[in-house]
């Protein structure tokens, strides 16, 4: 007879290892919960622009509901092709050297998978997005986190870099514009890591989903350095700054071989990205570029807003460069980021993430996403500010919360 008590049994080593995400268990504590606050997901709160909208209805209307290729529409290839040699320097070959997958998730999954041999290292700078480690772990490599400083802007630095590497070291993961920082890297920031690159013969997979979002500075990829394009995966998407989280369409770019290898799994394992997801993908490139830059000045006025509020209530914030994630310290308090969090959310109805989710470097600090309204913004630094006020951060307090949500996942 069945008994799922004993179900676990079957569970490979690898995902009984795996912690679930920290950002969903936040998540998750106040979902139920209409007067709380959410800054906790990334995800934007426009709405896909109608254009992109009515493309998508009128392709269910026409019938388009068929597999696409593997490697994605062909007119969308091509746009994306155009759209990067405009927007970043990147050129790549829409035939061989860009395909399209399920959101910027499924390319990091590929990129790590067609690459990584067990035992391999990747590097990855810290704090950074937690699906690295998982998806590293489930494919048999190592983790070795190279800790970024705040002093220094979150940025990966050369120093930092040299000192991780090892003669096990293949990949470099990126994330700039960082979540959950918020900075950038230059041009001159990127070109001793790129020499460093080449030095120890490292493939870098860059995950570049908030490259549109950046204030006062235009994105730079690692891949459009001398000698990089030959050995980087770059990878995005049009969940951030198209608004299109739910539709589920990103793509990757990089040598043809290693596309090749990538585009290999994604034919046994996902098919093709949704045939309707693509078409509406195909007319944010074509027709949206004017709702995502009225996305993009929206998200800075809030940015000013709130980062000036935070510094204002005593958590200390520097303005983040890029992305849409203010990365507050809370050291101040004398907490640690998960008491905080909890007692912010379970006092004040405010839902962060906590930064020690994110890795080395996090603990101390705070993610909260102003992708949200600027009403909620303001109502958000209002709590805050009275939560702060209060100062009733006692070890009662924090025993009782912690009891009552248990928070083992994180």
């Amino acid at each position: 007879m069945y008994n799922e008590k004993n179900a676990g049994q079957f569970l490979s080593s690898s995902v009984r290892d795996i912690r679930p995400s920290g950002i969903r268990a936040f998540f998750d504590l106040n979902a139920a919960d209409g007067d709380t606050i959410a800054l906790g997901v990334g995800e934007p709160d426009f709405v896909t622009p109608e254009k992109v909208r009515e493309a998508c209805i009128q392709a269910l209307r026409e019938g388009k509901t068929k597999y696409t290729s593997n490697a994605g529409l062909m007119e969308l290839r091509e746009e994306l092709s155009s759209y990067l040699v405009n927007s970043f320097a990147l050129s790549y070959d829409p035939c061989h050297e860009i395909f399209v997958t399920v959101g910027s998730s499924e390319a990091v999954d590929l990129a790590l998978r067609a690459v990584l041999d067990p035992g391999d290292e990747v590097l990855i700078p810290a704090p950074s997005y937690v699906a690295y480690e998982p998806i590293t772990h489930l494919h048999s490599g190592k983790i070795v986190e190279v800790t970024t400083k705040p002093e220094e802007h979150f940025k990966l630095t050369p120093q930092s870099l040299q000192a991780a590497i090892t003669p096990h070291s293949k990949v470099l993961m990126l994330n700039y514009p960082s979540n959950p920082t918020g900075s950038i890297m230059t041009e001159q920031d990127w070109q001793p890591i790129a020499e460093l690159v080449v030095q120890h013969n490292l493939v870098v997979i860059s995950d570049e989903v908030y490259a549109e979002l950046t204030y006062g500075r235009k994105h730079v990829s690692i891949a459009s350095l001398p000698g990089m394009k030959e050995r980087t995966i770059v990878i995005s998407g049009f969940s951030k700054a198209f608004a299109m989280t739910g539709w589920r369409v990103g793509y990757a770019c990089g040598p043809r071989e290693l596309i090749a290898g990538m585009l290999k799994i994604h034919q046994y394992t996902a098919m093709c990205a949704p045939t309707i997801a693509q078409i509406a993908a195909l007319e944010s490139l074509r027709y949206g570029l004017a709702a995502k830059d009225e996305m993009m000045a929206s998200y800075n006025e809030r940015r000013k807003l709130f980062v000036a509020g935070l510094n204002a209530i005593g958590l200390t914030c520097r303005e983040p460069e890029g992305a849409f994630y203010a990365f507050p310290s809370i050291t101040s308090t004398g907490m640690s980021s998960e008491q905080f969090a909890l007692l912010l959310l379970k006092e004040a109805k405010v839902a962060v993430v906590p930064g020690h989710v994110f890795g080395s470097g996090g603990e101390g600090f705070i993610r909260c996403s102003y992708a949200t309204s600027l009403t909620d913004l303001e109502k958000a630094l209002e709590r805050i500010g009275r939560f702060m006020q209060t100062k009733e951060f006692h070890s009662k307090s924090i025993s009782r919360i912690l009891r009552d949500q248990t928070c083992s996942c994180l």
